[in-house]
Parts: C-alpha cells; sequence; structure tokens
C-alpha cells in the first residue's frame, strides 16, 4: 500500500502538464488530493466532481490567494501531509530585449508562489511532519540563456527550500526539491515571450520528451521515500555534474545547445 493512502495531498498548478498528473496518480494512491489554478472551469473537467478532489482558484503569485486555498483545504480535510509546489511559467527572450516585467512575473509566480503556499501550510505540515516540495527545474542549478528569469526563479527556490529544509532537520518536517528535464508539457506554450505574451508554440519535439506522467511517478516514489533531491534524465545530470565540474565547458556547451533550437533567440548574437 502506499504511503499516500489516505494523506491530503495539496498540488499548485494542477490544471494540465505534471500537476495534474501529479493529481492523478497521487488519487490513484489513495490520496485526498486539492489542486489550484487560475481556470477553475478547466481544473474541474479535469478531475470531474470527485469526492477525493478539492478544486480552488487560486493565483499563487498573491499571497491572498494561496492563504485561502490552504485554508479551504483544512475546512475540508483538517490537516496537510504533502504540499507540491508545481505551479510555474518559463520565458524564452534575451535578457537585452525583455520587459522587466516578465522577470518580475516569473519570480511571483515561481519563487513567491512557492514561499506564499508553504507559509501558509506550514503550522499543518509542522503538526503532521509531512512534506514540502518543490517541482524546480535543470534551471535550477545552471543557468540557461534566454531563459534569465526562469532560471533565477528556481535558484530562488531552491535556495529558500534549502534553506528550510535545514530549519526543520529536527521537527520532522521533510524538504526536498525536484529537477525533471525537458518534459512533455504546456509550460514552452505558455512561455512569457520578450514582452510579456505566451509563446504559443513550443521549439521543441514534445513526443520525445518525458511524459508528464512518468515525471509526476517519479516526484511521488521520490516524496514517498523522502529523497533530499531528485535530478531526472540523463541530459539533465550531466549538466548539474558538468556544471560543477568543468563550469567553462558548460558554458559553451549550453550555449550551442541553446542556439542550435529552432529560432533561437541566441541566434541574435551568433
Amino acid at each position: 500500500m502506499s504511503s499516500l493512502a489516505d494523506k491530503v495531498v495539496v498540488i499548485t498548478g494542477g490544471s494540465s502538464g505534471i500537476g495534474k498528473a501529479l493529481a492523478e496518480i497521487s488519487l490513484a494512491r489513495g490520496a485526498k488530493v486539492a489542486v489550484c489554478g487560475r481556470n477553475l472551469t478547466k481544473l474541474q473537467e479535469s478531475f470531474s466532481a470527485s469526492p477525493a478532489v478539492l478544486c480552488v482558484q487560486a493565483d499563487v503569485s498573491r499571497e491572498e490567494d494561496c492563504n485561502r486555498f490552504i485554508g479551504e483545504v483544512v475546512t475540508k480535510w483538517g490537516r496537510v501531509d504533502v504540499l507540491l509546489n508545481n505551479a510555474g511559467i518559463s520565458m524564452r527572450a534575451l535578457f537585452e530585449d525583455a520587459d522587466l516585467k516578465v522577470i518580475r512575473e516569473l519570480m511571483d509566480i515561481n519563487f513567491w508562489g512557492t514561499v506564499y503556499c508553504t507559509k501558509a501550510v506550514m503550522p499543518y505540515i509542522m503538526k503532521s511532519k509531512g512534506v514540502v516540495a518543490g517541482i524546480s527545474s535543470i534551471a535550477g542549478y545552471r543557468g540557461l540563456p534566454g531563459r534569465t528569469g526562469y532560471s533565477a526563479s528556481k535558484f530562488a527556490m531552491q535556495g529558500f527550500l534549502e534553506a528550510l529544509r535545514t530549519e526543520m532537520l529536527r521537527t520532522g518536517v521533510h524538504v526536498m526539491w525536484v529537477s525533471p528535464g525537458f518534459t512533455a508539457s504546456n509550460i514552452r506554450n505558455v512561455a512569457r515571450t520578450a514582452d510579456g505574451s505566451s509563446q504559443a508554440e513550443t521549439p521543441l519535439d514534445e513526443g520525445k520528451l518525458m511524459s508528464a506522467e512518468e515525471c509526476a511517478g517519479l516526484i511521488l516514489d521520490g516524496v514517498e521515500q523522502r529523497k533530499r533531491t531528485i535530478v531526472m534524465t540523463r541530459q539533465g545530470k550531466l549538466a548539474v555534474w558538468l556544471n560543477k565540474l568543468l563550469p567553462s565547458l558548460a558554458d559553451k556547451m549550453v550555449y550551442k545547445h541553446f542556439l542550435n533550437e529552432p529560432e533561437s533567440p541566441l541566434k541574435k548574437y551568433g
């Protein structure tokens, strides 16, 4: 039997991609699941009216929305055992060209959304000696060109969670983060361009990427095993270790990789 059976799992950004898969697999493992998203109709369509699912409209960049979301979870079930900070957006634009509102939005959602929800859930997670997890990225270990705001937000998330994990060492609360590699989802379709509009089309062949379901399964396995961190995919692990051991070489290899993307913004520099 899964250790998630009868536990209350809270997931931000649960209407699509990894978030939706996390919710579906948590349900399959016997958990009660609360999901939030900006589009309540989309959430409800995804999860119908299951009594084991609570759907809440919330924008995690707003502290009051995060507090209300967690409040509704506790009102319904009286506890929280796992918080999965999954909500996030990306970007694809050179820093030179990007409106600063783009980077601010990424920090508000990816970093502050994690902080707000974690703060709201702390009394209940401490009581249950539960798990707080952040769905980060390889961009949280290695800055990626054309994604300055995204990398900054994920570095910030990981620094916050690492400090919190150290604070929580003697409380029974487990804090971790997970860094998927490229995963099939809509995050690239809604990634922000230089002016803040959605990219609309992905530059990657989504069919060749890890599925959201496989990624979510690995995340939940890690939560159940209380792993410290998870870095997924061979490419992701190579990027992290190469950046530690041979950072100058990593700069060149990462630049070349992203230069070769279709319509790469780096082509401006050559």
